[in-house]
């Protein structure tokens, strides 16, 4: 299959890494020849690393994959499907769906990886608007596998669900989201999260070091190999109905008390700056981008660890003699 990339920046440059290392010719374009020139050299040290923990067998093989264009048209001639990942400006986005739409071919199914418009925002009116979505990526998607697919009234579903088979193909974990909703799903629910984390440093409750404690070493563990639902359902004899009776009447007075502060009106100056200056004391400034490095690190051990859990369970399932040990 051939995609292109549209935009060579971070997330374009990862969607590449995804693309090309689930078996795709990948054309990346970017307007700016400087961002495409060092986008390959960024794409390698990636795949180095990935390598280093058996997560690509062989770089220069995947890097085979990507052809660098300075020419939109050329990037893309050929293309079964489109990935556009230009910065967050909804002027730009109507300006290169358009032409996209004029240039790709008819069968190509057009998407933009935003995280904050909906697909309809930029989509209206354009001949092949049936074609257009949202893949939303989690970064970096070539670590986290969700890919939120949304379309716009009037997408179709064969482009939807050509999308879909597209990122199973790929190893990536799509999820579909029925209707358009700002911020889709994963925002909407780190959203919620924040919201009251924001309001609980901001209350005295806790700080940045210890509502961070409380996630990482307390529900990120489980959220880590299952979602919130699947959580509750194991945390009471009787499963998840049974859960809701036990505790459900207290997480109802934890959402009027929710309900009677002041929403809506955002993060004060203050408590962002409270925040940051805790997160600066552990961790300044100039050690961020190594801390990224490290998360990602991090991720690759999880994303191993999670595909040989997954592999030896399949093999326990498959096999003969676990079959006669029933």
């Amino acid at each position: 299959m051939k995609v292109a990339v549209v935009g060579a920046g971070l997330i374009g440059q990862a969607w590449a890494i995804v693309f090309a290392r689930g078996g795709c010719e990948v054309s990346l374009w970017d307007g700016n020849s400087r961002a495409l020139e060092s986008a390959v050299p960024a794409i390698a040290r990636r795949l180095s690393d990935l390598k280093d923990y058996g997560l690509v067998s062989d770089v220069d093989e995947v890097l085979k994959k990507l052809l660098p264009t300075s020419n939109l048209a050329d990037a893309l001639v050929g293309s079964h499907y489109v990935q556009e990942s230009l910065p967050e400006v909804l002027e730009l986005k109507v300006e290169i769906f358009g032409r996209l739409d004029a240039l790709a071919p008819g069968g190509a199914i057009l998407a933009s990886s935003t995280s904050g418009f909906p697909a309809s925002a930029f989509t209206q009116g354009l001949p092949g608007c049936q074609r257009c979505l949202i893949a939303h990526p989690v970064n970096p998607p070539y670590l986290i596998p969700v890919v939120e697919l949304c379309g716009a009234p009037w997408t179709s579903s064969a482009a939807i669900e050509g999308a879909r088979s597209l990122m199973e193909s790929i190893g990536q974990r799509p999820v579909v989201v029925k209707r358009e909703i700002d911020g889709f799903i994963l925002n909407r629910l780190q959203g919620a999260l924040l919201q009251e984390a924001f309001w609980l440093v901001e209350n005295g409750y806790v700080d940045a070091a210890g509502l961070d404690a409380t996630v990482s070493e307390g529900l990120g563990l489980r959220w880590a190999f299952m979602g919130p639902f699947e959580t509750i359902d194991l945390n009471a004899p009787s499963g998840l109905s049974d859960y809701c009776k036990r505790y459900g009447g207290m997480y109802q007075s934890f959402e009027q008390s929710t309900n009677s502060r002041k929403m809506g009106q955002g993060w004060s100056p203050e408590l962002v700056e409270t925040l940051n200056g805790q997160r600066r004391e552990t961790l300044p400034s100039s050690e961020l981008a190594e801390r990224q490095a490290w998360r990602d690190r991090r991720l690759m051990q999880l994303m191993v660890h999670k595909q040989k859990a997954a592999h030896a369970e399949n093999v326990t399932k498959l096999s003969p003699e676990a079959e006669r040990g029933r």
